[in-house]
């Protein structure tokens, strides 16, 4: 996971009834409100936080504990800056034999939304990063980005067709290609920690591991109240959605730009290599954080047309914010 990503949303309801109050390690003195434990810190390179009410401080502290522990552990499998992690070794040496079961679910799963969206969604797209931090970095870089001989040499090692997965190994079966889970990592990493607190007894939890997963409802019995941030004024969250035993999360090319112009950006179309600017954001409301992060990813690249089946056969909510700030709703 890239640790420049931004993060697109925030938890609003808990200012109404249930304050902000610190985690308190296990042992610690009871806070105010002794049913919610709050955690606030960092995860995958960006802020996170969990809200988790308990009627036992000492057994929710535990929890984020453990959740934290979890994170960790996913951060060993997933993380592309750690370069003992099983990612960065299927990217150095071309495969990793008897992978973790993590690493096989992910890449299955993200297999499974390529397919589903034709293509939109592909975690090989990692050379077409690399190729514009490359390019940015140096002094002097075009303003008009790389050249189109070197797009075409990354667009060449991209394809997940050429990602093989099973449980006795993961492969890469073309030269000099690598994976990147930027766009499903995340939701991946959220929805472990939520069956980790659904496993502990957790009824009402909100859990922001950079996507968002609201389980159950709020404590007052209505639904979590989440925030979306206006992609035209960041930090600003211009509009509230109702969250319960749900997922939502964000995709929006203004949350990394290679260049001082924001003309690029890091939503890749992997046919092309190009950068795409089609939808300022996109939303997607889904039932597990996986299915949100990844299709918001892929979402930010299609037509609306190409989105609307997705959207009906899946039960899904997607917001998108056109390139005039325009917005609209699909709905299955």
């Amino acid at each position: 996971m890239q640790a420049t990503r931004r993060r697109f949303i925030a938890i609003t309801a808990a200012a109404g009834g249930l304050p902000l109050l610190p985690f308190a390690a296990a042992g610690a003195a009871p806070a105010t409100n002794s049913l919610l434990r709050v955690w606030s810190g960092a995860a995958l390179g960006a802020d996170a936080t969990m809200q988790i009410h308990h009627p036992d401080p000492a057994i929710a502290d535990r929890l984020i504990a453990a959740s934290l522990a979890e994170v960790e552990r996913l951060e060993q499998v997933m993380s592309l800056y750690r370069p003992d992690s099983a990612l960065s070794r299927l990217n150095r040496d071309g495969f990793v034999d008897n992978p973790p079961f993590d690493l096989v679910r992910v890449l299955s799963e993200s297999r499974r939304y390529g397919e589903l969206t034709t293509g939109a969604f592909d975690v090989t797209v990692q050379p077409l990063w690399d190729l514009y931090t490359a390019h940015f970095s140096r002094p002097g870089a075009s303003p008009g980005g790389p050249s189109a001989e070197a797009i075409a040499a990354a667009v060449a090692r991209i394809g997940q067709d050429a990602l093989v997965v099973d449980a006795e190994s993961v492969r890469l079966t073309r030269p000099a290609m690598s994976v990147t889970l930027n766009g499903i990592g995340e939701g991946y990493v959220t929805d472990r920690v939520v069956d980790l607190l659904r496993a502990g007894g957790v009824e009402h939890a909100m859990v922001n591991m950079g996507e968002i997963y609201a389980l159950g409802t709020h404590p007052r019995g209505e639904p979590w109240s989440v925030g979306l941030e206006d992609p035209r004024a960041p930090e600003h969250m211009d509009q509230r959605i109702p969250l319960a035993d749900r997922a939502v999360a964000t995709s929006g090319g203004y949350g990394t730009m290679f260049d001082p112009a924001g003309r690029f950006n890091h939503l890749f179309e992997p046919r092309t290599g190009r950068t795409s600017w089609r939808w300022l954001s996109v939303s997607v409301e889904a039932a597990t954080t996986t299915e949100a992060d990844a299709l918001s990813t892929a979402f930010a690249l299609m037509p609306e047309e190409a989105t609307a089946p997705i959207v009906r056969k899946l039960g899904l909510v997607a917001h998108f914010v056109r390139p005039d700030g325009s917005r609209f709703v699909q709905r299955a």
